[in-house]
This record gives C-alpha cells, sequence and structure tokens, in this order.
C-alpha cells in the first residue's frame, strides 16, 4: 500500500531504528514507547487489521510471535516476562493500519491493560 507508514518503513524510505530484518518480517523501535522495551514486529506483505488475516497468512502470523519471542530473549525481559499485543482497530487502539506485534517489557505490566 503506497500511503502505509509500516510499509514505508519496511521499505526502507523511512528511517526506523530497526532490530530485525528477514524474508518475511521487520522488527523496529517504537517511536512512542510505553515501556523501557517497546518494539514492532511487522510483516512485509500488508495486511491492515487481524481481520484481515486469511488462511494463507497463519504462518506468517505465527512467525511474528516468534521473532517476537526471539527478540524478548535477545534483550533479557523473556524471564522476568513481556507482553505480546495486538490491536485490530480504532476502538482498539491501532493507529497504523498494517498488522504489528508491540514487544513489550523491561517493567511489571498491570491487568486489565487500557
Amino acid at each position: 500500500m503506497s500511503d502505509c507508514l509500516f510499509c514505508k518503513i519496511v521499505k526502507g524510505e523511512i528511517p526506523a531504528k530497526k532490530v530485525h530484518e528477514d524474508a518475511d518480517t521487520v522488527a523496529f523501535q517504537d517511536i512512542n514507547p510505553q515501556a523501557p522495551t517497546h518494539l514492532l514486529v511487522v510483516p512485509r506483505k500488508h495486511i491492515p487489521t487481524m481481520n484481515d488475516i486469511g488462511e494463507a497468512d497463519e504462518a506468517l502470523v505465527g512467525k511474528l510471535f516468534r521473532v517476537g519471542a526471539r527478540l524478548a530473549e535477545e534483550r533479557g525481559i523473556a524471564a522476568p516476562g513481556w507482553r505480546a499485543v495486538m490491536n485490530a482497530n480504532r476502538l482498539a487502539g491501532q493507529t497504523v493500519f498494517h498488522l504489528h506485534l508491540h514487544v513489550l517489557g523491561g517493567r511489571a505490566m498491570t491487568w486489565p491493560p487500557g
């Protein structure tokens, strides 16, 4: 999608502090962190929301979580605890309509969120 912020980051058209790249995913630091560690893991493929995940995307979505877990381990937040969050549409807090997994850690998380 030509006007998607995350598509532009994936393509390198907009700078970001990338922490991971592979054939299917890109991860980078959130510009408005909500925790000491706050990364976003996005698919290279443009999928607007969780509501748009198709059967063919199941492995890709699973990979987002595997990448998130590996990044949490690399940053030392896996053992003490971390949170993975995906939002779907505006009422849930989604502001960029490109599927993304928030990886949050480095502080105690409260419940319920939001």
